[in-house]
């Protein structure tokens, strides 16, 4: 085991903080330098894996697998804390976790709102890119670079942390870290690196090495001031401002489409009708008059309002992934704080019953705290959804605040926000007329809004359609029935039709809007604890206003009792008499047989038998490391066996030379190091010195110290003599050649043996 020269540590160190330098852009993704300890971690296991199996003189593919048995090993700490067994082990979870964040960490960072802070395995994605680029780097340097000491080939070395220093920007945002110092910092210590390592491999002695070293240092120098000078100059004025930054997250489309899911504001009965006495979750923290936010829909497509897709403007907020701090909306003024916790009962959805706007949110059951990565939010709507659903047993806890809202007056000169939201489409007409008729001659956006909503509240009647309701109201809120709404004789509806109608008033006068739904349950002061049911489903509009954010609108109105339209009875005719048939004496129960019938899923008796979940989940996690362990195993394995194949066939005189071909290889696989050109009794004499030297006591059968002189000698001699060779010539020096690699594996230890075994050395 040699020790490393000087210039190689030298040349570690370099380029283990350029990729910290690199990988310190990753800033603007985290939102803070905590992700900096998996990114060291990175570094420093990467650079000791290469640096131990050089020292073992290892083989290439024997030190990466070193590597990445040393990823897995020590990467929970700094990755997944809180998944470490007795805070350091890796687990199965962690374990799974550095998998996954190696492979697909990069395409949920990008979609993933900022500070990132979910899925549990986000953090792996710097340490990854640390660890490749500090492994491949290291392993250039100590087994590459010293060969031939060029500037092309120091240049290639900073390929590694040049793509770290990319990434940092492209998985960024809009605002960068430190880019003017983190620049010309990386830029000077790379030009210094490659100036002070050119014509590094010039010898001088005395005089002539003084004067090289100054040449060196003026040279070093120079190019600092140059580099501070122009880097300086250039970045004020080549440097881009904000907006025109160039990042991923920008250009990606989050993979989340609300569309998927149906409108919520579509089973907005089946609350009223269903689930009107069904309690759906238990809220604590909420103080009178607040309000349950469900889901906020800004796109109408004449059949329902729904939740905007991908396609919608970048001002509607759209829904990104999330941890547990959640972004600020842009249009907002915020006031009293909450801090709620939600237990589901019998609500199941995917949206996340909220309140107000949302700055962090936490699954706190151990149904939805391992599905951190299913959690999305709507930062300019205030709304949450999990993708995968919750349902009874669902906890989590919410900290947010309110929005204010100033009286009418305050807002009288105040004007309608100007937001790119999803067009309507097939807008009734006599929803419009409707809307200019509510609006009156008011001249300013709340009052005409405030119009809207006074008329509807005043002149409608509120009915559910139950049984209980005087008047049948039915369900929906497309164009035929909000057409109905206004062409009755009375108009009739709940929560549905009344916000629908007045979103799409709001429209047609040219104000962004959209509809609210949720909860409203009643909360007396005091409570610590609400009970929400499914009667206190409700539905309200939201216009936004410049400087102030989205201001409600709740036009449905209070009166249940409408007014009965007078119908003239119809008078009754006397029906003749007809004789009724004679009574059957068959009972009808007689008549039928019972049969059982087999309810079970086609689908599931083609599959009796399932694997459950963990046994797959247990066989990626322990199969995955296996796989890396024993599949090279296994092909430097039939690779030698087909090395040993080759060499024995052919002429007698070329199999007697084979012979000697794989015991020298099989000497370098177990790390001595024959002469790339030399004759067979050189090698031989190099190999026994190297016995020597490193103290391999070996011996034959016979008890004599193993020599491979005399089977070199042998060898030459059935090459060289121009005689014919025999069958049994050639198998007596491949036993031979077997027995003296087995002496000497069996003396090297067992270490040197398993190593071998991932060795594949070729004499040529």
């Amino acid at each position: 085991m040699s020790r490393l020269p000087r210039t190689v540590i030298t040349d570690l160190i370099v380029l283990s903080v350029l990729s910290l330098l690199g990988i310190a852009g990753y800033e603007t993704s985290f939102g803070d330098l905590n992700f900096l300890v998996a990114a060291v971690a990175g570094i420093v296991i990467g650079t000791a894996a290469a640096v131990v199996g050089s020292l073992l003189r290892l083989g290439v593919l024997t030190t990466v697998l070193l590597g990445l048995a040393v990823y897995f090993v020590l990467g929970t700490p700094f990755t997944m804390p809180d998944l470490a067994l007795f805070g350091v082990l890796p687990s199965l979870a962690s374990l799974t976790g550095l998998a996954l964040g190696a492979v697909y960490g990069w395409a949920d960072i990008v979609t993933i709102g900022t500070p990132v802070e979910a899925p549990y395995y986000i953090a792996a994605v710097p340490y990854f890119a640390a660890w490749l680029v500090s492994i491949v780097g290291a392993m250039l340097v100590i087994r590459w670079l010293p060969k031939r000491r060029t500037v092309l080939r120091s240049s290639v070395l900073l390929i590694g942390p040049v793509l770290l220093y990319l990434s940092g920007i492209l998985l960024g945002t809009d605002e960068a870290y430190l880019a003017g110092v983190r620049g010309v910092a990386f830029a000077t210590i790379a030009l210094v690196w490659l100036a002070w390592r050119r014509g590094a491999d010039v010898e001088a002695s005395g005089d002539g090495a003084k004067r090289l070293r100054a040449q060196k240092l003026r040279g070093s120098a120079v190019v600092v001031a140059g580099a501070v000078a122009i880097g300086a100059v250039a970045g004020f004025a080549v440097a881009p401002v904000a907006p025109e930054r160039f990042v991923l997250r920008d250009e990606i489309v989050p993979p989340f489409d609300p569309l998927e899911f149906p409108s919520p504001l579509a089973g907005f009965r089946n609350y009223t009708k269903d689930l009107a006495e069904e309690p759906l979750f238990t809220a604590t923290g909420l103080e009178p008059g607040d309000t349950v936010r469900l889901a906020a829909m800004d796109s109408y497509t004449g059949r329902l309002w729904s939740v905007a897709g991908p396609g919608a403007s970048a001002a509607d907020g759209g829904y990104a992934i999330v941890g547990e701090t959640l972004p600020e909306p842009d249009l907002a003024t915020l006031g009293s704080s909450r801090e709620v916790e939600i237990s589901v009962e019998g609500y199941g959805d995917v949206w996340l019953p909220t309140v107000g706007y949302g700055s962090s949110l936490r699954l706190l059951d151990d149904t939805t705290a391992d599905r951190g990565g299913d959690l999305r939010y709507n930062a300019a709507a205030g709304t949450a959804v999990l993708t995968s659903g919750i349902g009874e047993g669902a906890r989590y806890r919410l900290e947010a605040r309110v929005q204010r809202e100033p009286d009418t007056e305050q807002l009288i000169d105040t004007p309608v926000a100007s937001l790119d939201l999803t067009p309507v489409e097939n807008l009734p007409d006599v929803v419009a007329a409707k809307a200019e008729e509510y609006a009156g001659e008011a001249t300013s956006p709340i009052e005409q809004l405030r119009n809207i909503e006074r008329s509807l509240k005043t002149n409608g009647f509120l009915s559910h359609g139950l049984a209980s309701d005087s008047v049948a109201s039915r369900a929906g809120h497309g164009a035929d029935r909000l057409i109905e709404l206004f062409t009755r004789t009375q108009m009739v509806g709940d929560e549905e039709q009344y916000a629908a109608a007045m979103a799409l008033m709001a429209r047609h006068l040219g104000y962004p809007s959209r509809v609210v739904m949720g909860f409203a349950p009643e909360i007396a002061e005091g409570d610590d604890e609400v009970e929400v049911l499914g009667a206190d489903v409700t539905a309200w509009v939201e216009v936004p206003f410049e400087g102030v954010g989205w201001i409600s609108f709740r036009p449905t109105p209070d009166q249940v009792d409408v007014p009965q339209e007078q119908t003239p009875k119809p008078k009754s005719e006397p029906q003749p008499q007809v004789r009724q048939p004679p009574r059957s004496e068959h009972v009808e129960d007689e008549l039928l047989t019972t049969v059982e019938i087999d309810e079970t899923d086609d689908e599931d008796r083609d599959r009796p038998f399932q694997v459950p979940a963990w046994v797959w989940v247990t066989a990626v996690v322990v199969g995955i490391p296996a796989a890396i362990v024993l599949l090279p195993l296994l092909f430097v394995a039939l690779a030698k066996r087909r090395r040993r194949a080759k060499r024995r066939s052919g002429p007698n005189d070329r199999g007697a030379a084979g012979a000697w071909d794989e015991l020298v290889d099989r000497y370098a696989e177990l790390g001595f190091e024959p002469p790339s050109k030399a004759t067979r009794l050189q090698t031989a004499h190099e190999l026994d010195r190297q016995l020597v030297e490193q103290g391999v006591g070996t011996a034959t059968d016979e008890g004599r110290p193993l020599r491979l002189t005399a089977l070199a000698a042998t060898i030459d001699g059935d090459v060289f003599d121009g005689e014919s060779v025999s069958d049994e010539a050639v198998a007596k020096r491949w036993t031979e050649a077997d027995a003296a690699g087995h002496a000497v594996s069996a003396a090297v230890g067992r270490v040197r043996r398993i190593v071998a075994r991932y060795r594949l050395r070729s004499r040529r």
